[in-house]
């Protein structure tokens, strides 16, 4: 599993959800299992794992990760199932779209 955090992007290889930079250059990100809501950076990093670890079967209270997956989500204001239940919603076509002409970036060693 990698969250890769570009200077106006994050991706994982585990989803197709997507972290920007939010237009109008405030330093705030969107998430796209999030949608409407600004998030500073930490917190688009969070948003961006929980997402990342969606693609793990069995993503319930008795997961060793758990304890983790609620204290990442009390971080976002929801709970542990809501999280995971928002990031496990397929990204949309455009999402997808958007992800296939990104770049890595030189600088973050890619």
């Amino acid at each position: 599993m990698t969250v890769t955090i570009n200077g106006a992007t994050m991706t994982s290889d585990q989803t197709t959800h997507v972290a920007r930079l939010a237009p109008g250059g405030q330093h705030l990100w969107e998430v796209s299992w999030l949608p409407g809501r600004a998030l500073d950076r930490n917190s688009a990093i969070t948003a961006m794992t929980l997402a990342d670890l969606t693609s793990e079967h069995g993503l319930d209270e008795q997961h060793q990760l758990w304890p983790f997956i609620q204290g990442w989500a009390a971080e976002l204001g929801l709970t542990g199932s809501d999280a995971i239940n928002q990031a496990t919603q397929p990204g949309g076509p455009r999402q997808q779209h958007e992800r296939q002409g990104e770049r890595p970036d030189p600088e973050a060693g890619q």
